[in-house]
């Protein structure tokens, strides 16, 4: 478009989520004062200047996730009065209703499930499992029955994201099986299975999945200062990674790290690949984010099944900062999402910290 047309001015002026592309040397300095006043501004503006035209590519693509958010529901089953995050917010900044229900419904689901498809996924994972450790073919087929029942109210409620407390629902009997080894598969299959009813978390698994087609996973970092790595552990990960057309890791079945009950997955993850660790808050507000590379799967029996190991890009004692605002969950993907976030929070108004 050339340089000094106002036209920049013009289209930030409308107060719409903007991307400004550089038109190298044609056009710099414009862009760098209309950006920069923008953002200044408090404008939800993202700038590209760039002589790789796939950056350009890569920041508009944004706005196609970011739609796919806002026609996205999750499913959020929990008997508590209230919510891990706050659902309005999290609809207003990025889109997604969330949609409640109690234990009762997944029950009468999981009475109702279709058991040749559950025993089917239960020989399908003890067939492909490395080992299976701790349950047997009963409690297997349990979670069979239980992944069964979610692929149903997905389909009822249209949507491709659900989220369990199932902690709480499994320790207060109102869970009859733990959902890991069903979350494992939806997150293999491009759809997302998330942890603990925690609604802020789904969300970024979802944004994971509309942003580079790859699963995330929850998880409880450990730091380990001696050895300069955090470890992202938990009972539930994906076998495939890089999602459902990438190849698959080797996991093992094993039952729930806290109470040895149940089935659950210790995911053997690749190393030696960058990942991209982020979070956003209850309010939907303010986002972090570190990249590690990964080093090693852990073996330890104290605490969550998968731990897997990763040295920050960055200051690892910066890591110790952010735990009390954004709770102790973080969700991980193998891909360098770190110029997509940026956009995303650019677009969107939230404020991203780096933490490492």
């Amino acid at each position: 478009m050339g340089i000094w047309t106002s036209a920049p001015r013009t289209i930030i002026a409308a107060k719409r989520p903007t991307i400004l592309v550089d038109d190298l040397f044609a056009g710099s300095g414009e862009f760098l004062i209309e950006y920069a006043a923008a953002r200044r501004a408090g404008l939800r503006v993202y700038g590209v200047a760039s002589s790789r035209f796939e950056d350009a590519v890569e920041a508009i693509s944004c706005f196609s996730a970011l739609k796919k958010m806002k026609a996205t529901r999750i499913l959020d089953v929990t008997d508590s009065p209230g919510f891990w995050g706050k659902p309005e917010k999290i609809k207003q900044v990025l889109g997604p209703e969330v949609i409640k229900i109690s234990s009762t419904e997944i029950n009468k689901a999981y009475q109702k499930a279709d058991r040749k498809i559950a025993d089917a996924y239960a020989q399908k994972w003890i067939k492909e499992a490395e080992r299976v450790i701790e349950p047997d073919e009963t409690e297997i087929r349990k979670s069979g029955l239980m992944y069964a029942a979610m692929l149903d109210l997905l389909q009822k409620y249209r949507t491709k994201a659900i989220t369990i407390d199932c902690l709480s629902l499994f320790y207060t009997g109102k869970l009859p099986a733990y959902p890991c080894l069903g979350f494992c598969q939806l997150n293999n299959n491009g759809l997302v299975g998330a942890c603990e009813g925690n609604l802020p978390s789904t969300t970024m698994m979802l944004l994971a999945t509309y942003l580079v087609g790859r699963p995330g996973f929850i998880s409880d970092p450990v730091i380990d200062m001696a050895r300069n790595e955090i470890i992202y552990a938990h009972c539930v990960a994906p076998t495939r990674v890089f999602g459902p057309e990438g190849p698959a890791n080797p996991y093992r079945i094993r039952n729930h790290s806290e109470d040895r009950k149940g089935a659950a997955v210790q995911s053997l993850l690749p190393v030696d690949e960058l990942v991209t660790t982020f979070e956003i808050n209850g309010e939907a507000t303010e986002m972090v984010i570190h990249q590690a590379r990964t080093t090693r799967n852990v073996e330890e029996d104290k605490a969550c099944r998968t731990k897997l190991a990763a040295r920050p890009e960055g200051d690892l004692k910066r890591l110790l900062n952010e735990w009390d605002r954004f709770g102790w969950h973080r969700v991980t993907v193998f891909a360098d999402l770190k110029k997509k976030l940026e956009a995303v929070c650019a677009l969107t108004g939230i404020k991203l910290i780096y933490e490492a």
